[in-house]
């Protein structure tokens, strides 16, 4: 299939799988006589796979280390329960702090709500703001 096509049916624009293939993500494209890429059905299953990956949170370059990986010759499985662990703890870290931001905020909305913006000075800026 042409680069067309396929972007149709991963639903990617054609400049995307072009980065992708320059970020070496993708396999160099066999080319016709005119230049045209053509794409096989592997091709389809990897960028699937880019998709599923990035949607699970990985990044370009730790979705670059499991397909060399599997290139390589080797089952990146385990990588990639580790690179999902390490999200996962990401995720819960950056939980507990929107959690602290969140409480943070409720304070100050809070503690506006008693202020008369009267009483705010230039030298405060703004005295919602000013502990």
């Amino acid at each position: 299939m042409l680069i067309g096509e396929l972007a149709d049916t991963v639903g990617l624009p054609s400049q995307t799988i072009r980065f992708y293939e320059r970020r070496g993500l993708l396999p160099e494209p066999v080319r016709r006589a005119n230049g045209y890429r053509i794409y096989y059905e592997s091709t389809l299953t990897r960028l699937n796979f880019i998709q599923t990956a990035q949607a699970a949170g990985l990044t370009l370059a730790e979705i670059g280390s499991i397909i060399d990986l599997r290139d390589d010759g080797n089952v990146p499985c385990t990588h990639v329960a580790s690179l999902l662990d390490s999200k996962l703890a990401d995720v819960r870290a950056r939980i507990k702090s929107l959690a602290v931001l969140e409480t943070e905020l409720k304070e100050v909305i809070e503690r506006s709500h008693h202020l008369d913006p009267a009483d705010c000075t230039n030298a405060d800026i703004c005295h919602i703001l000013t502990r």
